[in-house]
């Protein structure tokens, strides 16, 4: 018998959206059970009505061969279901053990027992092999901390099945090892696992089974031993991906953009970006690693000219381009694929034809004596739909209709049509599907190829490893290290420079520079 069902369910969502269509899953006692799909496929929609986030319009869950109401999230925790959400919802100024605690607090009389609530914290903390310090303010703990406190939240409030949504997006190879292990014990103490990723090599070393899902429906089930990367992507997309990106070897060129002592602080004071010097070349991709929050954020909001730097200078050909504003950034040919795509790259009522041309709509041949020019405008962003693939009824429609990958899409449309020196592509796969990544992935690599020279911010140092030609190493924002990316660098060494443990000499650095 399953311990936990999803029986055609139908999602509609009142905007028409089908969301869920006939989908069924069955999770076993003490398995890990991966769901992979592309954005858009379902698998979110799903984990919301396990959880009690939404309501299925038409279906059934069972939970121990007997049919269940999920109508919220607290009845969800009743029959001991936990999630754990992709964006961490705990309390920055709280310590550890007040985070894991907060609602359920232990009592004595009508104060809370904070000794017991660290006490508790420990007991948990020690019985899953999930280590964090109970008396940190969350504020000031690394992400991989962050993530266990999520999953000890979630183990406080009796969860027997943990929901765990995209878990490895932010953490190092190291924390990930961590994580998996800790998983694996969670597995021992009789838990059951839902692991939602997009890292198909991840699946395949942590999961027993793997459903897919894709076009609001369920493709199949797979027991992992007896199934490939290749085979699951195949799955998820409907045709062959390859997974490896056609990257011919090419001799960097002159120098495009160089930083000199690039330095911004908070208004508190302190340096996010500390001292930071570099140069990126013609025919580059120059990778920056880092676990986020180290300042690759704000080392790219200055550039771009979206944060005033504090101090230090930065050149494109020569032309500065710190503390004059995002206009002059993009006039000195700067583009820019910005992390957030939704709060900085997109305006969401807009169409996807004015998307296309936001940077450029003053210009001709959009703006002719300070008059738009629809044709123009319009027949750019025909040629660009088709060009990259944006999938779309009409040119016309809002931008913010179109799927992540879509979205995505459009911004890198807008950002490599513009004749660029120099892109800044920032978590440029970030929510995207593997076809999408594939595409986005293949588009870096040709401009590269053809002479662009790119700065690649990633938290997902695969994609660092697999794209970049060198790799620099950004730790509490100071460089740590810059490196060739040659076949013998692993992850395991990058981590490293990563949190902190090893920092190259000033020669090694200069020599790699």
């Amino acid at each position: 018998m399953s311990l936990l069902e999803a029986r055609d369910i139908i999602k509609v969502y009142p905007n028409g959206v089908l969301a869920n269509d006939g989908v069924s899953l069955s999770v076993e006692p003490r398995e890990i059970h991966a769901i992979v799909g592309e954005n858009g496929a379902g698998k979110s929609t799903l984990m919301k009505i396990l959880y009690g986030l939404e309501q299925p319009t038409s279906g059934q869950v069972f939970l121990n061969g007997e049919p269940v109401d999920i109508d919220n999230t607290h009845t969800a925790i009743e029959m001991r279901i936990g999630m754990v959400h992709q964006n961490f919802m705990l309390v920055d100024s709280f310590t550890i053990a007040e985070n894991i605690a907060l609602g359920r607090e232990p009592r004595k009389g009508i104060t809370i027992d904070r000794k017991q609530a660290i006490e508790d914290t420990r007991t948990l903390s020690k019985t899953y092999g999930l280590h964090v310090d109970a008396l940190a303010k969350v504020e000031s703990v690394p992400v991989g901390m962050r993530q266990r406190v999520e999953i000890l939240k979630a183990l406080y409030r009796g969860a027997e099945i943990l929901i765990l949504d995209e878990p490895t997006a932010v953490l190092t190879p190291r924390e990930t090892t961590d994580l998996f292990a800790a998983i694996r014990n969670l597995v021992k103490e009789g838990k059951t696992v839902i692991f939602i990723t997009h890292k198909l090599r991840e699946v395949m070393e942590i999961s027993d089974r793997v459903t897919v899902m894709r076009d609001a429906k369920v493709v199949g089930t797979v027991t992992t031993a007896e199934t490939s990367i290749p085979e699951l992507a195949r799955m998820m997309v409907g045709r062959e991906v390859f997974m490896v990106v056609d990257k011919p070897p090419v001799q960097r060129g002159k120098p495009v953009l160089e930083t000199k002592s690039l330095t911004y602080a908070n208004e508190a004071g302190r340096a996010l970006v500390n001292h930071v010097s570099f140069t990126a070349y013609e025919s580059e991709i120059l990778g920056i690693a880092g676990v986020e929050g180290n300042g690759q954020t704000e080392l790219v909001e200055v550039l771009t000219g979206l944060r005033e730097a504090t101090s230090g200078e930065a050149w494109v050909d020569g032309q500065s381009i710190i503390g004059h504003g995002p206009r002059r950034v993009r006039e000195a040919r700067v583009t820019h694929i910005p992390e957030d795509r939704l709060s900085n790259g997109l305006a969401r009522d807009a169409s996807i034809v004015e998307n296309l041309i936001i940077d450029r709509y003053y210009r001709e041949p959009f703006t002719r004596g300070g008059i738009l020019q629809p044709k123009a405008i319009g027949k750019n962003g025909r040629e660009l739909i088709a060009q990259f693939g944006i999938l779309a009824q009409s040119g016309d429609v809002p931008v913010g209709s179109l799927s992540g990958g879509n979205m995505q899409k459009v911004i890198v449309a807008r950002e490599f049509s513009s004749s660029p020196r120099l892109l800044i592509a920032a978590q440029p796969t970030r929510g995207v599907d593997i076809g999408a990544i594939e595409f986005i992935h293949q588009q870096l690599v040709d401009k590269r190829t053809q002479g662009l020279s790119i700065l690649l911010i990633s938290a997902d140092l695969q994609e660092v490893m697999k794209l970049a030609d060198r790799i620099m190493v950004m730790y509490n924002g100071e460089v740590v290290a810059v490196l060739p990316n040659t076949p013998d660098l692993t992850e395991e060494h990058l981590g490293l420079y990563m949190l902190g443990a090893a920092r190259q000499t000033h020669e090694e650095m200069e020599a790699a520079l």
